[in-house]
């Protein structure tokens, strides 16, 4: 991946999952699932440590920038390109996206 760019990424985060994986679009928002529960930063950690995986990054290339205690978070991530962190995420999850809107339905 390429090492000088930037991502940022907008996810809602449900904890507690049985499986840390994509969920879904809602327009600009990934819904993501956690296994870890949302109790001292577990699942924030959790986030991090997958995302960074996903990527192919160094955990300390992945950082929350809005959205701590929040299910809606803000996250950055160095050395990716956002559409190589899109590519990722498709091919993680598989192409079906709900887009909120009435025509997926």
């Amino acid at each position: 991946m390429t090492q000088g760019g930037r991502a940022r990424l907008t996810l809602k985060i449900r904890a507690g999952a049985k499986k840390t994986a994509f969920a879904g679009r809602v327009g600009d928002v990934w819904k993501l699932q956690v296994t870890a529960p949302p109790v001292d930063g577990k699942a924030n950690d959790g986030i991090i440590r997958f995302l960074a995986k996903l990527t192919g990054r160094p955990v300390s290339a992945v950082r929350i920038v809005t959205g701590f205690t929040s299910p809606i978070k803000t996250v950055e991530i160095e050395g990716v390109e956002a559409r190589e962190l899109n590519r990722a995420i498709l091919e993680s999850h598989g192409s079906d996206t709900h887009t909120g809107s009435a025509e997926a339905q």
